[in-house]
């Protein structure tokens, strides 16, 4: 099978030169990229998709604290989707002005039986079935890329990044662990001369971030010499279910966690005192920072 036949080739054939593994997401991660994809590029098409229009101003909130300022931060945007849909349709002021939320069915069962969340595979998915809710959601998913390439450039990565990168050069394999399209990812890291440190960029064409590490790390390193860093509880999450170790890039303390994984957490993973007391400290912070419902809902 070839690899465009079979994306998750390239986690398979993940060369190991190392003893130690590195996956980084990307978005909110290395680049402050979440704030303007979400609020310029995704939340425009969501209301221009599905006929918010009536309800933007809610609209923008639910996807908002979904996509930025909730434990769903950084999830997969056709989740992420219906769960700022779902959002909306529970606020009484939405209910009281009388605006009818999609509830798209069809999107809803193609992730309940898809892990691969991506343009492509549900282009097939259009193709094969003609489904009406799943071809409204490919529209909008192309016009959101569309939309982040004429808009997101020049964007560089956050202070600390590239000096942690230098720090991991000849120690660590290095990968890309990202839910976004892999072209995107591509065109960032190239464009700031990052992916010249990692051995493959991961996005959301090849599989969940659980598989992106099971799949090139799994079995092939120590599971206290694999560490994944990011900044939503979908990268801790995908680390736990590899039973590997999770560092965290705290939404809005960006600088200075890069600066502590460069000066602290880093030297630990090398030397074996990561894990425990230090890393269960660094996750206590960062599960602080990230509530479950929105303020609307805590309030009432």
């Amino acid at each position: 099978m070839s690899a465009a036949a079979d994306p998750q080739a390239a986690l398979r054939d993940f060369v190991k030169t190392h003893d130690f593994f590195v996956g980084i997401d990307s978005d909110g991660c290395v680049f402050d990229t979440m704030e303007v994809k979400h609020k310029e590029c995704f939340i425009p098409n969501i209301i221009k998709y599905f006929g918010l229009a009536a309800v933007s101003k809610y609209a923008r909130e639910a996807a908002e604290f979904v996509n930025l300022y909730s434990k769903h931060r950084g999830i997969n945007r056709f989740p992420a989707l219906t769960g700022a849909l779902d959002l909306l349709e529970r606020r009484p002021e939405v209910q009281r002005r009388g605006v009818k939320i999609p509830e798209l069915r069809g999107l809803r069962d193609w992730i309940a039986r898809e892990s691969k969340l991506g343009n492509p595979v549900l282009k097939a998915e259009v193709e094969r079935t003609g489904d009406p809710d799943l071809t409204l959601c490919l529209k909008w998913s192309e016009a959101v890329n569309q939309t982040v390439g004429e808009i997101v450039h020049n964007v560089p990565p956050f202070p600390m990044v590239r000096e942690s990168m230098e720090a991991l050069k000849g120690k660590a394999d290095v990968m890309v662990v990202s839910a976004t399209p892999v072209e995107a990812l591509t065109r960032e890291w190239e464009e700031h001369d990052l992916a010249q440190y990692v051995g493959l960029i991961a996005g959301q064409e090849l599989g969940s971030k659980k598989e992106h590490l099971g799949m090139a790390a799994g079995g092939r390193y120590a599971p206290d010499h694999i560490l994944m860093v990011g900044d939503a509880p979908g990268d801790r999450k995908a680390a736990e279910a590899n039973g590997v170790l999770f560092y965290p890039i705290n939404p809005g303390f960006e600088e200075q966690s890069w600066q502590r994984f460069h000066d602290e957490a880093l030297p630990r993973f090398f030397n074996g005192t990561y894990a425990g007391a230090y890393m269960a400290e660094r996750i206590a912070e960062f599960e602080a920072l990230l509530p479950e419902h929105p303020p609307w809902e805590s309030a009432s």
